[in-house]
């Protein structure tokens, strides 16, 4: 059900150590790295068509801070169910941190809406399907 999660680290060396040393005991490949952006992927590749996607997310940030150092995404079937989500979560409180659309940054088909819940974690819905 869960699609990525995604952490916020202060030290981005000394978290590159820790995750490549538990990813690697796990089995767990390293799948991307940008030490511009901070960003670093771990687990399977979304598929051929979207490479740099990535099971856990590590990004490099001052401090874990609620809207980007907690961040949930739930994996869809369609987008008609990341817009549901979204409605739903509307409707119970939660706040827009994006409204269902593609997001080209992550791939062509990235299809994904956000809220933040009523605690502040950054939650998400996502369908990677075309169309």
């Amino acid at each position: 059900m869960l699609d990525h999660v995604s952490l916020t680290v202060s030290d981005f060396a000394a978290a590159e150590r820790f995750y490549d040393a538990v990813m690697q005991a796990l089995g767990v490949p390293k799948v991307g790295r940008d030490t511009d952006e901070g960003w670093l992927g771990y687990g399977d590749r979304c598929s051929a068509a979207h490479p740099a996607r990535s099971y856990l997310s590590v990004r490099r940030g001052a401090s874990p801070e609620p809207a980007h150092g907690r961040h949930l995404c739930f994996k869809v079937p369609t987008r008609a169910a990341v817009r549901a989500f979204w409605s739903a979560g509307l409707a119970q409180g939660g706040a827009d941190e994006g409204a269902p659309g593609l997001r080209p940054r992550y791939h062509p088909a990235y299809y994904a809406a956000f809220l933040a819940d009523p605690s502040g974690n950054r939650i998400e819905a996502v369908c990677h399907a075309d169309g």
